[in-house]
């Protein structure tokens, strides 16, 4: 087993004042990565999908996911990345030429009750969370390459 350790930093000077600052997590217990490199159409498309069953290509088992990251290498153009949960609830965001989005799993169970992205979602919600079961991508215009990396126990 190995440790994944991520350090997020920071780096912003106001007024001759440092105000950025660094956080690292170390995740115990990796036992497999998964690192691709991924054209986007624009045509929506699953790129990742999670659930109980042991992981393959592409498909993860959701209590294991510890971190996965999104980078999008395109220099112009952006990704718009769904990921949908056990209920069906979906959270889209944009992903901007060049950069990154990061999510780390539970502590212990992953993926499993990770999101809740309904109309009436609030901090009070955690009872209604979901596991991710999948991750979707279309690209704004022409191709666009992403890389997907994700670490499980």
């Amino acid at each position: 087993m190995a440790t994944l350790t991520v350090t997020l930093q920071e780096d912003l000077v106001l007024n001759e004042s440092q105000v950025g600052g660094t956080i690292t997590k170390s995740i115990t217990g990796i036992n497999e990565s998964s690192k691709r490199m991924l054209t986007i159409t624009t045509n929506e498309a699953t790129i990742a999908t999670f659930s109980g069953a042991v992981g393959s290509a592409g498909h993860f088992n959701d209590g294991t996911v510890r971190y996965i990251r999104m980078t999008n290498l395109h220099a112009t153009y952006f990704v718009a990345l769904t990921l949908t949960n056990g209920s069906n609830d979906e959270f889209a965001f944009k992903l901007d030429a060049g950069q990154s989005f990061v999510l780390f799993g539970d502590n212990s169970t992953g993926m499993e009750l990770i999101f809740n992205a309904t109309q009436a979602a609030d901090a009070a919600s955690h009872t209604a969370l979901g596991p991710l079961t999948t991750i979707q991508a279309d690209a704004e215009a022409s191709t666009v390459q992403i890389e997907m990396f994700v670490a499980t126990t």
